[in-house]
Parts: C-alpha cells; sequence; structure tokens
C-alpha cells in the first residue's frame, strides 16, 4: 500500500469533518482498536498509550472513543489533557509508552478534528506503520477478554512536565529578564503553558487566545491569524510577538516594528546564529514551499541548503538520515532536532529569542539578513476532489508562465495534503510579474475544476 493510495492517512495523520467519515465516534474508536493492535505487536509489558488533544469541543468525544477502542486492545491508555502536539511527543518517549496519540486538527476551524501519532521514541509514524492499521482496520473489531482489557488513567502533572522541558531547551546562562513578548495561543493547546514558559524565564508577558472555549480555535488569532498580535506588539511596545497554532507545531513571529517574521525568516536566524556559535551540524532543509531568498541567505554563509518535498515528515526524514539538525517550512514548522524530535513552536520561539538575547539585536535586525524574493501563495479549492495535477491545459499555462519568468523565479503547483486544494505559487524578483503570473495559473486551475459551484479561489497570504 503505497502513501498516494492510503485510505485514510494523509500527511499529517487523519482529519477532517466532525460527524462526516471518517471523523465519526465508531471509526475513531475502532482506529484506536487497530492502532492498539498494530502498535503493540510483539511486546510483552503492559502496553501503553498516551492520549492528548487541542481545545476543541469534539476532543472530549474523540478522547472517549480512542480510550475505548484502546482497552479493548488491551492497552492502558494516559490522558495528558489539552496538550501541544510536540508536547505529547515529549512525553510519549518520557513514559516510555509505545506510542502517543494527539486528536487535533491543528490550525483549521473548530468544527474540523484529527488524529496523529507518534511512535515510542516521538517521531511520527512510518508510511508502512499508518498502512499496517489501515490493513487491521479492515477487520472485524474483537475485544481481548474483561481481564485483558486496558485501563485508563489521568496525568495530572502533564503540562507542568513540559512547561520544564521546554526551559531546559533554552540556555542556563541566559534569560528573557528585560524582554516584553506578546504571546498569541490561538485559543488551542498551548494557552495554559506558552505564557507560563516565558515568564518563567523572566519575560513580561502579555497573553492573547489563551481563553479557549472549545469553539474558538484559531478564530481570528494565532499563526495562521497574525492580525491581532500585530496590533498589540505595537500598541504595547513589545519587543517580539509570538503566534502559536491550534496544536502548538508552529510559530511565527512579530518584530517590535509589528512586522511578520515568518517560519523560513526564523529558520534562518536559528541558523544564522548557531552558525555563529560553531553549533549548527551539517545542512539546512527547507522544502519546495520554501523562499529563494531563504535559500540565498543560507548558501551566502557557506552553509549547505537542502529542498524536500513540502510537510514537516519530510524535513525530520532529511535530517535524521543525515544527522543535522535544522529545517523548517514558511509555514512555522520549524524542527530543532538536536532539541526534539518534532516542530515545536514553543522550542523555535526560544531559539529566537535566544538568539536576540546574545546578540542584543532586535528581532528586524536578525531578519534583515536574509531578503525574501516576492511571492505569491494561492488556494484554489477543489470542489468535487478532481485530480488536476496532469491536466495538459493547466502544463501549458504552467509552461508560458515559466518562459515570461526565465530564470529570476519559480513555479510550484501542488495538491495539499490536508485541504481539498490545489496550491499555486509562483515567486520571483518582480513582485508584479509574480502577482500576474500567480493569478493567470490560478485563473486556468479555476476553469479546470471551476464547472462545478463549489470551486472558489482563495489567496492565503502575498508577501
Amino acid at each position: 500500500m503505497s502513501e498516494q493510495k492510503r485510505k485514510y492517512f494523509g500527511t499529517d495523520g487523519i482529519r477532517g469533518t466532525v460527524g462526516q467519515a471518517p471523523i465519526t465516534p465508531d471509526f475513531v474508536m475502532k482506529l484506536g482498536w487497530a492502532a492498539g493492535r498494530v502498535l503493540t505487536r510483539g511486546s510483552t509489558a503492559r502496553n501503553k498509550v498516551l492520549i492528548g488533544k487541542d481545545t476543541r469541543v469534539s476532543g472530549y468525544m474523540f478522547e472517549s472513543a480512542l480510550e475505548a477502542g484502546l482497552a479493548a486492545a488491551g492497552v492502558d491508555t494516559y490522558l495528558l489533557g489539552p496538550m501541544p502536539t510536540p508536547g505529547v511527543a515529549y512525553l510519549t518517549r518520557t513514559f516510555n509508552a509505545q506510542a502517543g496519540i494527539v486528536i487535533s486538527a491543528s490550525h483549521n476551524k473548530f468544527e474540523d478534528n484529527g488524529i496523529k501519532f507518534f511512535c515510542g521514541n516521538g517521531s511520527k509514524l512510518p508510511f508502512d506503520v499508518e498502512c499496517a492499521i489501515e490493513k487491521e482496520l479492515e477487520q472485524p473489531m474483537e475485544s481481548v477478554t474483561s481481564r485483558e482489557l486496558g485501563k485508563a488513567h489521568r496525568v495530572t502533572d502533564a503540562a507542568g512536565r513540559y512547561i520544564e522541558f521546554c526551559k531546559s531547551t533554552f540556555s542556563s546562562d541566559a534569560n528573557l529578564t528585560g524582554l516584553k513578548i506578546v504571546v498569541d495561543c490561538a485559543h488551542g493547546a498551548t494557552y495554559h503553558i506558552a505564557p507560563v514558559v516565558m515568564a518563567e524565564l523572566g519575560a513580561n508577558v502579555i497573553a492573547l487566545g489563551d481563553k479557549p472555549d472549545g469553539f474558538n480555535i484559531n478564530n481570528g488569532f494565532g499563526a495562521t491569524c497574525p492580525a491581532t498580535l500585530q496590533q498589540t506588539v505595537l500598541a504595547e511596545r513589545a519587543d517580539a510577538g509570538i503566534a502559536l497554532d491550534g496544536d502548538g507545531d508552529r510559530l511565527i513571529m512579530v518584530d517590535s516594528t509589528g512586522a511578520v517574521v515568518d517560519g523560513d525568516e526564523l529558520t534562518f536566524i536559528i541558523a544564522h546564529h548557531r552558525h555563529q556559535r560553531g553549533s549548527l551540524r551539517g545542512a539546512v532543509v527547507g522544502t519546495q514551499m520554501s523562499n529563494l531568498g531563504f535559500e540565498r541567505a543560507v548558501r551566502a554563509l557557506g552553509i549547505d541548503f537542502t529542498r524536500v518535498n513540502v510537510g514537516d515528515r519530510n524535513i525530520l526524514e532529511m535530517l535524521q538520515a543525515n544527522h543535522w539538525d535544522v529545517g523548517g517550512e514558511p509555514s512555522g514548522h520549524i524542527i530543532c532536532l538536536d532539541l526534539t524530535t518534532t516542530g515545536d513552536g514553543i522550542i523555535s520561539a526560544l531559539q529566537t529569542l535566544e538568539a536576540m538575547v546574545r546578540t542584543g539585536h532586535k528581532l528586524s535586525v536578525l531578519k534583515a539578513g536574509m531578503n525574501k524574493f516576492p511571492q505569491r501563495l494561492i488556494n484554489v479549492g477543489l470542489g468535487n476532489g478532481q485530480d488536476v495535477m496532469n491536466c495538459e491545459t493547466i502544463a501549458a499555462a504552467i509552461a508560458d508562465a515559466e518562459r515570461r519568468l526565465g530564470d529570476t523565479g519559480r513555479i510550484l503547483i501542488r495538491a495539499s495534503g490536508t485541504e481539498p486544494v490545489i496550491r499555486v505559487m509562483v515567486e520571483g524578483q518582480d513582485a508584479a510579474l509574480v502577482d500576474e503570473l500567480a493569478e493567470f495559473i490560478a485563473d486556468i486551475v479555476e476553469q479546470v475544476v471551476g464547472a462545478g459551484d463549489n470551486a472558489s479561489v482563495v489567496e492565503l497570504y502575498k508577501a
């Protein structure tokens, strides 16, 4: 079963609208059972799996469903409550659990939810394990005997454990004293963790998006909606702003001028600072979406740069295979592999803040070492799940646009792995031409899929 042929797993677990297949209680219960059987095969010890969730109201329902399915497979569950995705990865390792499960749809609206898995070492599941779980889902669900049923345990100190871990990644001979920082938690899983981490390291913290009600996750706050953070940083005359997404694995920052600092710029700052201190190991890893300015700035420092396909899983695999440390995506998934096993918004923010503290430079100065190329990214909605990636009409439009762009930029068209959209990205030195070509290609893509009323073009951002 190849990645393309998997029925349920996408690029980041299983995700969809609550109440619509497969994000239903009955499916999630069976998923827990299937995962429990696959992930504990060959284990002779008492098996345990950790479950964390973000703040969506549906998380309670799916937590119970997973617990029931895992219990039927004879697996004990340790319930962490609201916990960032990277926090679940960390605690899975420290608990010596067979796996960790996160109930979250990341940056999506509250009506969506999803299930993500981590191996016992805190890494995302390999494709073959996901395929094995899908194969197990095809089998009838059978419970172990009553004597063998799994038990549920509530972990009451999960947040405190993760807070201490985050703080431990910040150098012991430095602190954040004297910095005013606005922290936007997106009303998500970091609401009770990120402000505490920054405050306990000495910062004067102003918290935003820290009052989840089950419905307001990512709604006007967080990494995908930085406008409120920008306004607050300016109004409070803060040194920096931190924006996390709903499950805490994505980071966007705002400098003291109110300008957004994206994942490419943050990864550059972290890599540059480590390079200056002689602690950067190997090349820096970006994706096909990483800005050309990022690549050129890294190479100008004498550091190798490697691109992989979009997805933090691909970044992680490249870092692991080569024993390198730093990689990231423009969306804010940044991995510091020497510190943790997955993208972590809080730890990435701390690495950036440490660069500010040690150099004495403002965030706006640190990011000035990288000059971004004008880039336009447009999402084209797929009304009926059409496969348009091999369409000759779209290929001709791309070829025409590439001729006009020449060697001053690049074009990337790809299907999203998490949403029913085609992403159209154009970047180059001429901002006006970039805009024109992105809109031209997006219009062609919409015409191909747009015979249906559901097709739409939505601009994600314009840099």
